[in-house]
């Protein structure tokens, strides 16, 4: 299916008849017809009803809603590039893991649209497996994950080793205790764990804590996303291990106890691609070491992985 094939068909569908959209479009009828009649035969169904008036078809409807959706968005990255391409306009596209918005990151976004108010930001909500392909691709230009991975072509800046919290529901017996909350103490609780995939991921980091003290958690629930854990921690099916920044999410129905394990950390990463030389990706590094909501409590430091 190619792009002409759509624009003809919607066209022919938005007039109604083939002479008025053969006309608009500045081409013959007879060559007009063939490409409706090729794009039929490739999708296998009949998207006109070819009489007076002429008039879409169940799958014709379907196809001319979607197309129409499909060519906005093509004239829209096409005008983007032009735009790009003329330096009437620059994009920072930035991936993140959803955790981070409970930490500085819409703090960090505001406070760059400010400084530089001609770059058009785009976000992108990806794992952090996710974000290393999209760099690659060239999708994104920045990404905000939480596992350390390592690949010659990606710089990753560690910003932040944010401690972890337990969330568990209201009048769970852990609030009862009176000392300070150990990964030990929670082993024998059913463990909601997120995402479910791809793997590995920050799931796979909570794992890692318990087989780190040879312990063996009750995984009860492995889900796509930190809302549905929490979910189900307020439903009473489990306990879920999250950073501590989640708590700013304030629901009444879960609680948050710190865990005490100065060792047991989640990192906030910053990853780009090592040879991107690009003013505005230097723009973001230096607001980021002024940036005192990451560079508190703890230094920032970096690695280069590769």
């Amino acid at each position: 299916m190619e792009l002409r094939h759509l624009r003809y068909f919607v066209m022919v569908a938005a007039e109604g008849s083939f002479s008025r959209a053969a006309e608009k479009l500045h081409i013959a009828q007879p060559p007009l017809s063939r490409q409706i009649q090729q794009l039929e035969d490739e999708l296998g169904t009949r998207l006109l009803d070819r009489g007076r008036p002429l008039t879409l078809t169940e799958s014709g409807r379907y196809l001319y809603e979607q197309a129409r959706q499909v060519l906005a968005r093509v004239d829209e990255i096409k005008a983007m590039t032009q735009r790009i391409a003329k330096g009437t306009v620059k994009q920072l596209s930035i991936g993140f893991v959803a955790s981070t918005l409970y930490d500085a990151l819409p703090e960090l976004i505001r406070r760059f649209r400010i400084i530089a108010p001609g770059v058009d930001v785009a976000l992108f909500e990806m794992t952090t497996l996710e974000q290393i392909a999209a760099l690659k691709d060239g999708r994104i230009d920045v990404g905000f994950g939480r596992l350390r991975f390592d690949d010659a072509g990606i710089t990753r800046k560690v910003l932040r080793n944010e401690s972890l919290a337990v969330a568990v529901p209201r009048g769970h017996p852990l609030l009862a205790l009176a000392g300070p909350l150990k990964l030990r103490m929670t082993v024998a609780e059913p463990l909601i764990i997120y995402p479910r995939s791809p793997r590995p991921s920050y799931a796979d980091q909570v794992l890692s804590f318990f087989r780190d003290q040879d312990l063996v958690p009750r995984v009860a629930f492995e889900v796509k996303e930190l809302q549905t854990a929490l979910g189900l921690v307020a439903a009473g099916a489990g306990i879920c291990i999250v950073p501590s920044s989640v708590r700013r999410l304030g629901r009444d129905d879960i609680a948050f106890l710190p865990l005490d394990e100065p060792t047991i950390t989640s990192p906030i990463i910053m990853s780009y691609r090592t040879k991107d030389t690009s003013p505005v990706l230097r723009q973001l590094w230096t607001l980021i070491r002024e940036f005192d909501d990451w560079t508190s409590p703890s230094p920032v430091t970096s690695e280069a992985q590769g």
